[in-house]
């Protein structure tokens, strides 16, 4: 095989990276997933997560975000464990970054404690969220992150 022939690995992380976690968007949109569905969902979510790490360009807040998706992807399946681990990585990846990515890192926790029924620690991350909130300069990022406080039970 020729050199011109390698295939170019980074176009490809970045292609990956988005792709599957646009692919979770749509699953995460759909109202009547089958388990099948559910499944590939969860390994989307952990592709992008990997091909974010193979770039170059991945930063902390990158990772924050691939957290938080994983962590809502298992909440909305009602796998509290893995709701809650992939929200501490989002939160830990979120602690020096701009106070958006820090309030739906405790949003993430603050939902997989709801699906969990641990209403003291949801509630805990909840404020922890709208403070954060407080601090979110761009109006329709603090209205999307309010919103979504809102959707948690």
């Amino acid at each position: 095989m020729a050199d011109d022939a390698k295939p170019d690995l980074a176009a490809a992380h970045r292609h990956f990276s988005a792709n599957c976690f646009n692919e979770v968007w749509g699953l995460l949109d759909k109202g009547d997933r089958t388990r099948r569905e559910d499944q590939r969902m969860i390994e989307l979510a952990h592709a992008s997560i990997w091909h974010w790490t193979q770039r170059d360009d991945c930063t902390d807040i990158n990772l924050s975000i691939g957290y938080w998706q994983a962590s809502r992807v298992y909440a909305v399946l009602g796998m509290t464990d893995e709701a809650r681990r992939y929200g501490e990585l989002c939160l830990a990846f979120s602690e020096k970054a701009p106070p958006f990515y820090l309030g739906y890192a405790h949003e993430a926790l603050a939902r997989a404690a709801s699906v969990a029924g641990d209403r003291e620690t949801a509630a805990d991350h909840l404020a922890a969220a709208r403070a954060a909130a407080e601090s979110v300069t761009d109006e329709e990022s603090r209205k999307m992150l309010l919103d979504d406080l809102e959707t948690i039970g």
